[in-house]
């Protein structure tokens, strides 16, 4: 009976932390970054007559992930849209991300209650800087599932439940092959040592699924380049669009950043070392490593020799791990200060590791309000665990309503009723295969976020030449567009233009409305239907 209560209490406990981070802090987005990408692709791959004339669309890149066949596998079981189901599938990853996260702690000797304090400090997140990932992903998107899977997996193996967390594994690799690859090499290896191959079968069964998904879906759009040399073109692309995959490009305190980071993580771990199991030390210290090592990697291979796959796979985010293991062993050494009335000591751990869903500026002086916060975090958490030791989730769960009200966003909020209206009327007064252009939107996400929502086409915006990473072919036509229509400024003499390159619809704001009749308006929006009336599909 008490196995079953406290199997019971962990199951609440973890669901509650996972509905925290779904709902208050960090919190989830949905069109506003890289969803604008995949859901159009998903909407297209479910009714082939949606989006059929998007740039988007017609250069899909899913066809080495899991992620589309299982939206829309649980969109046909259960009969909700995109947006429900991969709600659905990113609060069951967090969950069991938190869950691996106090099995961790747990495999250190820490009581549940001090575990979940640990896993709460985790679930807070935080924004990497340098390889634009995030410890826990707003947007439900493939990444987003991977990485608490891997947790997940690390969790259930320092319990050595090996074949278990190789199951783990595998789903996360079928869900981002780039974001398992590190926990990947480093469980075979560990396996290979230790002489336990139960762990290692699920990976070839991954492999296996994804070989036939791709080649049941096909290579629409283009095959992507995995063993060829970038062109020129396509370096000068992706500089400018995706910076983030060029350590040339960082500010050398992003480099300084992390390698600081990897100091507190080795400090943390010299203080726990011998209250860690061997399989997790491999982890703590070994995902990390992979992190640093990354850095040096991903120059050699995309900078120096031009490699097309380095961009795709992006090694850099594995820095992810960095942050994530620091802020998990600096949590932990705050626990095990306060158990060994070192409570100095258990402050700095703790100020530490509830620095970094902060968000503090490298470049600029940090808000005086979440300095003081930091500390008075910490100080709250020895408090609790000193005298009261039962009270420690509540202190991990006061952390997620306490940092919002320190004036930490995480995400704008570009959903707007105005945007809403437009694309209401787009989706139902004008034809599915319309194209439509905002010029002035410059790096606006707007033109996404109506994409996903009317379910019509886009000629081009900024948001979309974020996968020139991937196909050469994308990255070309989408730079063309761009340098044609919204690079280029608007102008109301180009509409003879746009009509000849198969715009049908305008959308501009009221600073630039044009004498003649609108389709639609309201106090944001102003859509014209140009003269063009026949849909040209595929227009380049």
């Amino acid at each position: 009976m008490k196995h079953f209560a406290m199997a019971a209490a962990r199951i609440v406990a973890v669901t509650g932390l996972a509905l925290l981070t779904f709902f208050q802090f960090p919190g989830h987005t949905w069109l506003q970054q890289d969803s604008q990408i995949y859901v159009p692709i998903l909407e297209h791959l479910r009714d082939p007559s949606l989006l059929r004339n998007d740039i988007l669309v017609q250069h899909p890149h899913l066809a080495f992930t899991l992620y589309d066949e299982a939206a829309l596998a649980l969109g046909r079981l259960t009969g909700l849209g995109f947006r429900e189901v991969l709600a659905i599938q990113q609060l069951a990853t967090r969950a069991l991300g938190i869950w691996g996260l106090i099995l961790m702690a747990q495999a250190m000797g820490l009581r549940l209650t001090s575990a979940l304090l640990v896993a709460g400090i985790c679930s807070l997140g935080a924004v990497i800087a340098g390889p634009a990932v995030l410890s826990i992903e707003y947007e439900p998107t493939p990444r987003a599932f991977a990485v608490p899977l891997l947790v997940c997996a690390i969790g259930l193996a320092s319990h050595q439940r090996f074949l278990a967390a190789g199951i783990a594994g595998a789903v996360a690799f079928l869900y981002h092959p780039p974001t398992a690859l590190p926990f990947w090499c480093l469980w075979i290896v560990l396996l290979v040592v230790r002489r336990s191959f139960a762990g290692l079968a699920p990976l070839p069964v991954s492999i296996g699924i994804l070989l036939i998904a791709a080649r049941a879906q096909g290579q629409a759009g283009g095959a992507q380049a995995f063993f060829a040399h970038l062109s020129p073109l396509q370096e000068q692309l992706q500089r400018m669009r995706a910076s983030y995959a060029w350590i040339s490009m960082w500010p050398r305190a992003v480099i300084v950043q992390h390698v600081i980071l990897f100091a507190i993580l080795a400090a943390a771990f010299v203080r726990l070392r011998h209250k860690i199991p061997p399989v997790l030390t491999f982890f703590l210290l070994g995902l990390p490593l992979v992190g640093l090592a990354s850095m040096p990697a991903s120059w050699l291979l995309l900078e120096q020799w031009k490699w097309t796959l380095a961009p795709q796979v992006q090694p850099m985010r594995a820095l992810l791990f960095v942050s994530l293991m620091m802020q998990f062993l600096t949590a932990a050494a705050g626990v095990y200060s306060v158990t060994d009335r070192r409570y100095a000591e258990a402050l700095a751990w703790f100020a530490l590791a509830y620095a970094l869903p902060f968000h503090l500026p490298i470049d600029a002086p940090p808000a005086w309000a979440q300095i003081a916060l930091i500390p008075a975090l910490a100080a709250i958490a020895v408090l609790v665990l000193w005298r009261a030791p039962v009270a420690a989730p509540a202190v991990a769960v006061a952390a997620f309503f306490v940092i919002p009200l320190a004036g930490v966003l995480n995400y704008p909020r570009l959903h707007t009723p105005e945007l809403a209206q437009l694309s209401q009327w787009a989706r139902s007064s004008t034809p599915t295969d319309a194209v439509f252009l905002f010029p002035d939107a410059a790096h606006g996400l707007d033109p996404g976020i109506f994409r996903g929502e009317a379910l019509r086409a886009v000629y081009v915006d900024w948001k979309g030449g974020g996968q020139v990473n991937y196909l050469k072919g994308l990255g070309e036509q989408w730079w063309s567009r761009w340098q044609q229509t919204v690079g280029a400024g608007f102008q109301p003499a180009d509409l003879a233009k746009y009509d000849g390159l198969g715009i049908q619809y305008l959308v501009v704001q009221e600073r630039n409305r044009l004498p003649r009749p609108a389709a639609f308006e309201n106090s944001k929006y102003i859509a014209y239907q140009l003269r063009n009336s026949i849909p040209r599909i595929g227009v380049q």
